[in-house]
């Protein structure tokens, strides 16, 4: 059976390896995640995903939550719990033993050097996930300012989040975005 033929197995497969190589979560995990259910699996639209990202984000709880809704958008509940499963249990079990590695070599410097190197690597997934959703959200210029006046006045001010958050929904309820 290809995974094609079978939308839960698809997600499971996709999600299963994608988890793996998920370094700072499954936020680092969005460009491959929209390249994956936009571009190569047509599951989605880009307007969708941004959606589906938007979503989670506002919600409570995990930032794996985009899992899960890609996965439900699939394969309703069903593809929910297999895609959300399968980001988290491969993750889970490889830190698992990864941390006991850490724990009985702690005189060696390959643990310390490599954490070091994970950070900037995470920096760089988590600014990639930023312009993709940026570039799958924003069709139009009025769009685009928004975001990066949104992106400079969270990142140069301690104006507080959930204000830029309002303004732009206020914005797009306006139709001005």
């Amino acid at each position: 059976m290809s995974p094609s033929a079978n939308p839960v197995w698809s997600l499971i497969v996709t999600f299963g390896l994608m988890s793996l190589f998920a370094v700072g979560g499954a936020n680092a995990a969005i460009p491959e995640m929209h390249r994956i259910a936009v571009d190569v699996q047509h599951w989605m639209t880009d307007r969708e995903f941004a959606d589906i990202y938007a979503i989670s984000q506002l919600s409570p709880g995990p930032n794996v939550l985009i899992v899960t809704l890609i996965g439900y958008s699939v394969a309703g509940i069903a593809g929910a719990l297999a895609a959300t499963l399968a980001m988290c249990v491969p993750t889970a079990a490889l830190a698992y033993f990864v941390s006991r590695w850490l724990a009985r070599s702690r005189q060696s410097q390959w643990p310390s050097i490599i954490q070091t190197s994970l950070v900037p690597l995470s920096i760089g997934l988590m600014a990639a996930s930023a312009l993709i959703v940026a570039q799958a959200a924003d069709r139009t210029w009025t769009a685009a300012l928004a975001t990066i006046a949104a992106a400079v006045v969270a990142a140069s001010t301690r104006f507080n989040p959930l204000w830029i958050l309002l303004i732009g929904g206020c914005l797009g309820f306006a139709g001005v975005i």
